[in-house]
């Protein structure tokens, strides 16, 4: 068989997903058994890979998705705790009294507090929690989706304390060939999985800076009076301010602290920042923008569900204890990854196995406390008692966050075996190399040196399917690293690529766009909001691929890899 014919075969039940998700419109439920099947199907009769393997491969991806729906679950529940508490309705009414400029309450509300919220929840939870919250101070149901969803782009990759990194990436790649070869070198994973944290960072801060002008620019353009791309560009020094505010945080705790804290602390620091200089009235112009008086809005911007302002006005929890649980999680989860004690501890719960059914080079691992689903729940209880709860509230916000994971899981537990099978069918009767690299290397021979500026597009085509940046990167991860390999490139930077334009497909995932919708009355209306959304992420995925052909060509990226070959 032809390096061409088996490249189409491994490629094809990822181009199947695509084809029946996009295409056919069928739902992910559906879908991800049928690619599942067909990956075990091509493994076994094309690669010659034993059905031991298989099975191994299988459970190895069981695992996984474990401790993937451990982290989804603690961060949906601290969600809807919140909710249930009233935490987010007094966070959402402290937000009103900073200033009436619309300009600088979306870069607030999306921008900032959404990259945090992003950094904590993850999973689509920052356009589901702004959306209502913009609507309830004043914005059009349309606009409020809009925004929600372009900030799921910059804060993406190390949303729900680094979730697309520390599992999708992590999960993704070959860890164990790799740090094998790693430690030859005299390298570590630790080193190479450093590197490829700080260039998303670094990446994301370069290509975030302008999304906060990319808010207003929307803003005025497609929801105010003048419909001008330039009507709000008075506050171009404070949208700048506004993205550094968040960004320059965001790389430091990228590469001081690790993957899980750039988004939430950038988010964080940058709300504090941003929010004491609106108050002072720093780089804020003497002009207020503001929408079209509610009469003369199109009817399709208004959403079915009315979210009235004056609601919120009847709170039971005072605004610094709203947001004690946020700044507890981000307290404990720098404290369990840089004091080792404390992380030592929290690791002796980790259930772990090696050579899963004697299969070489097939081991997980589900870490319980240590993992950030284990410390989201655990800020969750300290929740319950903090802000007085009762415990039937508790209760009903378990059920609903476990109801919500059950679809999430469904899906990931075909999902993520699928991927695993692939990247272990290395190992066969045939001679073949896995999945992965017989499609990188045939790839890397059509495409050539500009492969690179392509790299973040297909991590978004990846998110567009699948509706996660994490899901995007345990999917293509491997294939990134294999083409980086063939081209004789910086693999560290390739992943790289793939995590920011995984982080980018956010802002068009269906998922994330049905998610946002429904939370403002606005199903059946995805359509228009794609038609606006898709603007800022092809800037984002033209952008990140001209830096990753700078970074290849110009700077002569390297990583641990490289220098241990």
């Amino acid at each position: 068989m032809s390096t061409g014919f088996l490249a189409l075969l491994a490629f094809l039940p990822i181009a199947t997903a695509g084809i029946l998700l996009i295409g056919f419109r069928l739902p992910a439920r559906l879908v991800m058994p049928l690619t599942y099947v067909m990956a075990v199907v091509i493994a076994v009769f094309f690669w010659g890979v034993s059905t031991n393997r298989i099975v191994a491969s299988t459970l190895q991806g069981l695992l996984q998705t474990a401790g993937l729906l451990w982290i989804i679950f603690g961060a949906i529940l601290l969600l809807n705790t919140l909710k249930h508490s009233g935490a987010i309705s007094t966070i959402r009414a402290g937000f009103t009294t900073i200033s009436p400029d619309r300009r600088v309450q979306v870069i607030l509300i999306a921008w900032l507090f959404g990259s945090f919220i992003e950094g904590a929840s993850g999973f689509g939870t920052p356009a589901a929690v702004a959306a209502p919250l913009m609507v309830a101070v004043g914005f059009p149901a349309v606009a409020a989706v809009v925004f929600g969803l372009m900030i799921q782009s910059t804060p993406v990759s190390f949303g729900a304390v680094g979730t697309p990194l520390i599992v999708g990436v992590q999960t993704g790649l070959d860890r164990q060939a790799i740090g094998d070869r790693l430690t030859e070198g005299g390298s570590s994973w630790e080193a190479f999985f450093h590197v490829i944290t700080s260039e998303v960072a670094l990446l994301h801060a370069i290509c975030g800076t302008l999304m906060p002008l990319f808010l207003i620019l929307v803003m005025t353009r497609f929801f105010g009076q003048k419909k001008s791309w330039t009507e709000g560009l008075s506050i171009l020094p404070f949208a700048i301010f506004a993205a550094f505010a968040m960004t320059v945080p965001y790389v430091l705790a990228a590469y001081f602290l690790g993957a899980e804290f750039p988004s939430l602390i950038g988010g964080l620091v940058g709300l504090a920042v941003v929010t004491l200089a609106a108050r002072a009235g720093f780089l804020v112009p003497r002009d207020t923008w503001d929408f079209a008086p509610p009469s003369q809005w199109p009817q399709d911007w208004f959403g079915k569900i009315d979210i009235k302002l004056d609601n919120l006005a009847q709170q039971r929890i005072p605004l610094a204890l709203a947001w004690a649980p946020y700044v507890l999680l981000a307290i404990f989860l720098v404290i369990s990854r840089t004091v080792p004690a404390i992380g030592d501890a929290l690791k002796t719960t980790t259930v772990a196995f090696s050579g899963i059914l004697g299969e070489e080079g097939i081991s997980g691992d589900f870490p319980l406390l240590f993992s950030p689903g284990g410390i989201l729940v655990i800020i969750c209880l300290i929740t319950l008692v903090l802000h007085r709860m009762s415990f039937s509230r508790f209760m009903t916000a378990t059920g609903e966050s476990a109801n919500t994971l059950i679809g999430a899981g469904f899906v990931l537990i075909f999902t993520v075996p699928m991927v695993r099978v692939m990247i272990n069918s290395g190992v066969n009767t045939q001679g073949l190399e896995s999945m992965p690299v017989v499609v990188a290397d045939w790839v890397s021979m059509q495409v050539g040196a500009v492969y690179p500026f392509f790299a973040p597009s297909v991590g978004a085509l990846g998110a567009f399917l699948a509706g996660s940046n994490t899901v995007s990167n345990v999917m293509l991860s491997q294939f990134q690293f294999s083409v980086a390999e063939g081209l004789g490139l910086s693999s560290a930077l390739m992943v790289s690529g793939q995590s920011v334009g995984a982080a980018a497909g956010n802002m068009i995932a269906i998922h994330n766009v049905v998610a946002a919708s429904a939370t403002v009355g606005l199903l059946g209306r995805e359509g228009a909001t794609l038609r606006i959304t898709i603007l800022p992420t092809i800037y984002y995925l033209v952008l990140s691929g001209l830096l990753l052909l700078a970074g290849f060509y110009v700077l002569g990226a390297t990583d641990p890899l490289m220098t241990s070959m």
